[in-house]
């Protein structure tokens, strides 16, 4: 791509900037790459203002316009930043702030194709700021339509790696053709296509990250877009001439239906359809493509092949299947070159590959393996060997029993995980009691995991309980790549009284979170809760959201999230309630993590509901904007008088009584985790009520709906 001091880095490459033409290049022509970002500044990134102010050094207004669409992407960690959601927000105040300054008006934020990208790169105390010129990952060529995939996707770029680490390019030059017998939706042949017809692999996308960029050049940007479309044409005409002398085939098959009706509507939007050769058969019987009239020849070429790994798929006999694709190389392919991504390189060595090479690299976040070799039925089996710890750290070492849990950790650190990454962040539940064998939480807190067992029945022999515990425990500090040390177990039995303030343990595994600009204290360790209910993250945003310029009363405050929550939504005061003195000073550091006023957000010990019951019998009470009611399911604590409370059978009393203390508008958020609790509505039918809790259920909780139930209630 005529690229100037190209220099390969930790992650990417880099390239010297002698323009625009050559970024606009690597844009339109990168096959492996995923973005392409060109910087704009450097600065010092140990403290939150150095980021601040490092971002407003620059002159914003060469880039952007006050009406424009913005989103910041933020990679790595700083001393100041460890949560990236909230370097997001860090970045986007500082551009926002200079161009509200200078033209009384601001950007807005557009998360989905913005007119304009930033990228800050966090790594050894320093940042990085870029502008995104590709806008979205390079992976979207364009050729699929949004959200029409198969289950277990091979990404793109991922495909394009390793076409070009098996070769092909040469191979297609020199007439060799390209198969694929587990074709799926047919992305090694798309990607395989394109390389053999010279074109871009960019040329069908309809968005750029540069397009609203003030920097862009329409006329460097139009010339490169023409010589692509004359080179596409060119390069077509060229390969289905070499296909009609029997050369450079390209063919696939696949045994799901609806995975060939995928390909073949990618094929159709790219313009290949006539050039890539799809059908549907089992394995061994997609034999090797045929020139026509060649009368059984072999065509020489590349053999390519992703099969299933044995989790998202969950074939039941994923060694039979490797056996019949072993069957198809043999009985077709000798001589012909191969590469082929396995999860399992034990697998991988039941294939008749010889001179073979293997490369660790990954698939989304799956370690796997890329063996490429040539086809020979003279080659020797290997043993199974499990080769370095790294790369076959997804082979599951922990005893056989804790296989199925392991797989669906993977499972779910591609689908949750992903998810919650996307939207920045880093303390999510993972694993819920997916499986019966394995009632277990798992959740992530920024590089650690908080495991807690649910007691077994008593029914349950205890040494198998614990045996089977073990054994998870192991696979998730070998799936999750995490130091031992990194992993705490807590065994969770229900509390009764004083039992729920007591610690648990003395071993004080304590670290500060964010979400979004909000930092909390946890702990993994030592009491029965880390201190950050995860479940609440929406309602916690409910809060901040609703919060602007109110005054804030937190009931049952625990360690004060709720309150820290509404003081970022711009609370002008707030009075946090506990009867708990181990949880008001937990509080009282979240508050000074950030920054909160102790005048104007006040702590107090009590019992809550002998205090509302004087506060409403009150005259001149104070009133609050916003109230956030969060009582114990059941309670029977001495510290709580002699009477039990037990939320189903005294909400609507606790909720009327706490009404008392709205202000005219002001809004009561009402929450509880019982399991199908029922709102009492023909006693509360003087409050409007509306029922919020899907709307504020994290998709991480998705199997605890039953037991999250938040009303949003206002006084007429």
């Amino acid at each position: 791509m005529d690229l100037a001091d190209v220099r390969q880095q930790p992650g990417g490459a880099s390239f010297a900037f002698t323009g625009l033409g050559p970024a606009y290049r690597a844009c339109l022509w990168s096959r492996a790459g995923i973005r392409v970002l060109l910087p704009l500044t450097s600065f010092p990134a140990e403290t939150r203002d150095q980021v601040y102010q490092g971002v407003r050094h620059v002159n914003w207004d060469d880039h952007l316009s006050p009406d424009a669409t913005l989103a910041c992407d933020v990679t790595g960690t700083s001393p100041a930043i460890v949560d990236t959601h909230f370097g997001a927000q860090l970045v986007k105040d500082a551009v926002v702030d200079q161009i509200r300054e200078r033209h009384d008006r601001r950007p807005s934020v557009e998360l989905h194709r913005p007119d304009v990208r930033l990228n800050l790169h966090l790594s050894r105390g320093r940042g990085t700021l870029s502008v995104d010129l590709a806008g979205e990952s390079l992976h979207r060529r364009g050729y699929r339509e949004p959200g029409q995939q198969v289950e277990a996707p091979l990404k793109e770029t991922l495909a394009a790696a390793i076409l070009l680490a098996a070769g092909w390019p040469r191979l297609a030059i020199e007439g060799g053709s390209l198969t694929d017998p587990l074709c799926g939706s047919g992305t090694f042949l798309l990607e395989g296509a394109l390389m053999a017809a010279d074109a871009a692999p960019g040329l069908l996308r309809d968005y750029w990250g540069f397009t609203g960029w003030r920097g862009h050049d329409a006329v460097e940007w139009d010339g490169l877009l023409t010589e692509a479309r004359e080179r596409r044409t060119a390069g077509l005409a060229r390969l289905r001439e070499r296909q009609r002398s029997g050369a450079v085939l390209i063919t696939g098959a696949d045994r799901d239906a609806r995975a060939l009706r995928l390909a073949q509507a990618a094929l159709e939007r790219a313009g290949l359809r006539d050039v890539v050769s799809i059908r549907r058969a089992d394995l061994p019987a997609a034999a090797r493509p045929q020139a026509p009239g060649s009368r059984g020849q072999a065509v020489p070429g590349l053999v390519v092949a992703n099969p299933p790994y044995g989790e998202r798929l969950r074939d039941p006999n994923l060694a039979g299947l490797y056996r019949a694709l072993a069957q198809t190389l043999a009985g077709g392919y000798e001589g012909w070159r191969a590469a082929v991504l396995v999860a399992d390189r034990g697998l991988g060595d039941l294939l008749p590959l010889t001179q073979r090479h293997d490369r660790p690299l990954f698939n989304g976040p799956l370690p796997c393996t890329l063996l490429l070799g040539s086809v020979s039925t003279k080659a020797e089996r290997r043993p199974p060997s499990p080769g370095p710890e790294r790369d076959d750290r997804h082979v599951s070492q922990a005893p056989a029993d804790a296989t199925e849990f392991a797989n669906r950790l993977r499972r779910n650190l591609r689908t949750i995980g992903r998810q919650m990454r996307r939207a920045g962040i880093a303390c999510y539940r993972l694993y819920d009691a997916d499986l019966p064998d394995y009632n277990l939480a798992v959740d992530l807190y920024d590089g650690w995991a908080h495991v807690q067992e649910y007691a077994a029945p008593a029914e349950i022999d205890p040494g198998k309980a614990a045996a089977r515990l073990e054994a998870a425990v192991t696979a998730a500090t070998e799936v999750l790549e995490l130091p031992a040390e990194r992993v705490v177990l807590k065994v969770r039995r229900r509390q009764r009284g004083e039992l729920q303030y007591e610690r648990q343990a003395e071993e004080g595994h304590i670290l500060v979170v964010n979400e979004g600009e909000a930092a909390f204290q946890v702990n993994l360790s030592d009491y029965l809760d880390t201190g950050l209910f995860l479940d609440q993250r929406l309602v916690r945003g409910l809060l901040r959201d609703i919060a602007g310029a109110r005054s804030f009363l937190n009931l049952f405050g625990y360690t004060g999230t709720a309150s820290v929550a509404a003081a970022r939504g711009g609370a002008t005061r707030s009075l946090t309630l506990d009867l708990s003195s181990t949880y008001l000073d937990w509080a009282r550091r979240n508050f000074r993590l950030n920054g909160m006023d102790p005048r104007r957000h006040e702590l107090l010990r009590t019992d809550c509901l002998p205090w509302l019951s004087e506060q409403a019998r009150t005259r001149g009470a104070k009133r609050y904007g916003l109230i956030y009611l969060a009582p114990p399911t059941f309670s029977n604590s001495k510290r709580m008088g002699p009477a039990t409370f037990d939320v189903q059978r005294d909400h609507a009393d606790l909720i009327r009584t706490t009404a008392e203390l709205l202000e005219p508008g002001g809004v009561l958020v009402f929450t509880t985790a019982r399991r199908n609790f029922k709102l009492d509505h023909e006693a509360l039918a003087g409050l409007r009520r509306a029922d919020v809790s899907a709307a504020t259920l994290p998709p991480d909780f998705a199997r605890r709906a039953h037991s999250h139930h938040v009303w949003r209630i206002e006084r007429p």
